[in-house]
């Protein structure tokens, strides 16, 4: 053991090493609810122990035996558990024999691909959206459950539950611990990065309290979607997410003032934008979009690098912008992705243009009332010289959004345009 260390310096080092340890002990005990517990309480002695004992001389080996131990008791502790041991008798060695050859079987049971399964395994068609996405970060990401639930604002309680069905639905649907057949993952794929997408968003535009964001999550997004490319370096896709969360992830320091108020794109410091990441993703996305018919992530990295590479908020390439937008609204058509069409409409064709193209949305439900569209229809009125409709619009998108900072820059911009009236 090394000397003590300080709690912040143990968890992202946890956090990589879980999905290694549950791919081990889910392969060996084709169980994947009860591994994950395990590793969970592993977990959870190595944040109590090596604070004070200081990290063993093989992290991920010690996370191993102790979840391999109980594991085993888990096992022991239920009569059913005892007959299933007796049956995988020639596969799972006692518990002491597991301790003390868990070195020897460290190294034959680590696989490179245990993670990519893991993804594939908790964004199963079998679970909700929100289920994928909790047993992401806790199986994946090697959140606590605390954290998670944190992030989304719902009690430990709740989110344990939502884990623990998360992990039953697994077990019922008898989903075996490997990567499905080629065709079945490029069927699950959009799946598996559409949850990454999700925590990325969840991180980088926080869609409930105080917080505009949360970096720890947009963080473990980006960190879970290195290593999915990592083990799939030529899927155009996963690629093109990629680059398209650093693209975003690099303005983080500029979309909040000292206070935490919301601070729009055309006003943001680009100074403040992080290089290191707009250079690596200006890097990856000619990868991605060499590597085939351009999708859904790597057109929106497209967009995001046209932001990226302009100075000041006046060279922003806007008629590429909307032709990006075009290609997107043909391969993923969607009300948010038409929301932003119109949006680059106005900004090539003047903003009356762009609130007729609002208006073939009125009649889409999932936009009905949505905080975005208001603002976007207030900017565009208030753009047109018509402040009574902007001031309306703006107070409406105010009411519709449970973000705090959101909801103070938006009613901050009707206080505006009262005492300009006034």
């Amino acid at each position: 053991m090394s000397g003590p260390l300080a709690k912040t310096h143990i968890e992202p080092l946890l956090r990589e090493l879980a999905p290694q340890v549950l791919g081990v002990l889910a392969r060996r005990y084709r169980d994947f609810a009860a591994a994950e517990d395990a590793v969970q309480e592993a977990l959870l002695a190595a944040c109590r122990q090596w604070p004070h004992a200081g990290m063993p001389e093989n992290p991920r080996a010690w996370l191993i035996r102790v979840a391999v131990r109980r594991m085993t008791d888990m096992i022991r502790g239920e009569s059913a558990r005892r007959r299933r041991e007796m049956e995988m008798a020639p596969e799972i060695e006692p518990a002491s024999a597991a301790a003390n050859a868990i070195e020897i079987v460290i190294e034959a049971d680590m696989d490179p691909e245990d993670t990519l399964i893991l993804l594939f395994m908790c964004c199963h068609p079998a679970l909700s959206r929100s289920s994928a996405i909790a047993l992401t970060l806790r199986a994946v990401g090697g959140l606590s459950t605390a954290e998670i639930a944190n992030a989304f604002l719902v009690t430990e309680a709740t989110m344990a539950q939502r884990i623990s069905r998360a992990k039953q639905n697994i077990k019922a649907s008898g989903i075996p611990f490997r990567l499905p057949a080629p065709r079945e993952r490029e069927t699950q794929l959009p799946s598996v990065l559409r949850v990454l997408y999700l925590i990325f968003n969840e991180g980088y535009a926080n869609s409930n309290g105080a917080a505009m964001q949360r970096p720890d999550l947009a963080g473990e997004a980006i960190r879970l979607t290195r290593q999915a490319r990592a083990l799939m370096p030529d899927h155009a896709e996963v690629t093109g997410l990629l680059a398209l969360m650093l693209l975003t992830h690099a303005r983080r320091h500029a979309r909040a003032g000292a206070s935490g108020e919301l601070i729009p794109l055309d006003q943001q410091d680009r100074g403040l934008w992080d290089r290191a990441e707009i250079a690596e993703g200006l890097d990856l996305l000619p990868r991605a979009l060499s590597q085939g018919t351009p999708g859904l992530y790597q057109i929106q990295a497209a967009i995001a690098a046209v932001h990226d590479e302009a100075d000041r908020p006046q060279d922003t390439d806007w008629p590429q912008i909307l032709a990006l937008y075009e290609l997107l609204q043909s391969v993923a058509p969607g009300p948010m992705v038409s929301l932003n069409h119109a949006v680059a409409v106005a900004m090539v064709h003047g903003p009356a243009r762009g609130l007729e193209r609002l208006r073939s949305l009125e009649g889409d439900e999932r936009l009905a009332h949505h905080y975005r569209l208001e603002a976007v229809r207030a900017h565009l009125y208030e753009k047109l010289g018509d402040t009574a409709a902007a001031l309306r619009h703006f107070r409406a998108a105010a009411a519709h959004t449970s973000n705090l900072p959101e909801r103070n820059y938006l009613l901050a911009q009707a206080a505006r345009l009262t005492t300009a009236e006034n």
